[in-house]
């Protein structure tokens, strides 16, 4: 974060979270907010990864958006389709070993 606005208030909704005087999805909605009015943020590329980080930490994941989470799923399947593949033949090769023993 290159802004030192947003980083001050970062940190003092941070307190007020923890606090339980503040709900986590509103921080997230106030940094958002402010990263989307501030020039400052406007112009720091690597922002909405650091708020995607913030908000993973601060948002169970019950209360992150719907889409979101169907996005990140999205993202994640392609690897597990691979390791899948890889069971069904690990499966394969048992099969042929237990043909062995028979033997």
């Amino acid at each position: 974060m290159q802004c030192e606005r947003l980083i001050n208030l970062a940190k003092s909704w941070y307190i007020h979270v923890k606090n339980e005087t503040m709900a986590p999805a509103r921080m997230v909605s106030f940094i958002q907010q402010h990263a989307d009015s501030c020039e400052i943020c406007q112009n720091d590329s690597e922002l909405p990864d650091e708020i995607a980080k913030i908000t993973e930490m601060i948002l169970p994941e019950s209360k992150i958006p719907k889409a979101v989470r169907q996005q990140n799923k999205a993202e994640e399947e392609p690897d597990d389709e691979d390791e899948e593949e890889t069971d069904e033949n690990d499966d394969e090769f048992d099969e042929d070993s237990d043909d062995d023993e028979d033997i």
